[in-house]
């Protein structure tokens, strides 16, 4: 069983608040949680309201199941207009 995990930092360009910036990270986590069956949580840059780190996991069993996963939520991510992409990092256990 291989475990991926998988941190993506975003901007929120349309975030004028705290509030607006609550809203869109829980859509987005909301989002990703119905299309791809992963566990999704905001794991940093809790008190930046245009910016937000979230971090995926998943697991499957080979690493080619579960990079295939993680390389669809990041594609998913990219083309979204609720956040711009700014950084991914993945690690596999």
């Amino acid at each position: 069983m291989v475990v991926g995990l998988l941190q993506v930092e975003v901007h929120l360009p349309n975030a004028q608040s705290l509030k607006d910036k609550r809203s869109v990270v829980k859509s987005l986590k909301d989002q990703i949680r119905g299309r791809f069956n992963v566990a999704v949580a905001e794991v940093d840059a809790n008190e930046m309201w245009q910016r937000a780190t979230v971090g995926i996991s998943t697991l499957g069993d080979t690493r080619t199941i579960v990079d295939r996963i993680l390389t669809d939520v990041t594609d998913w991510i990219r083309s979204t207009r609720l956040v711009e992409l700014i950084r991914v990092e993945r690690d596999y256990c």
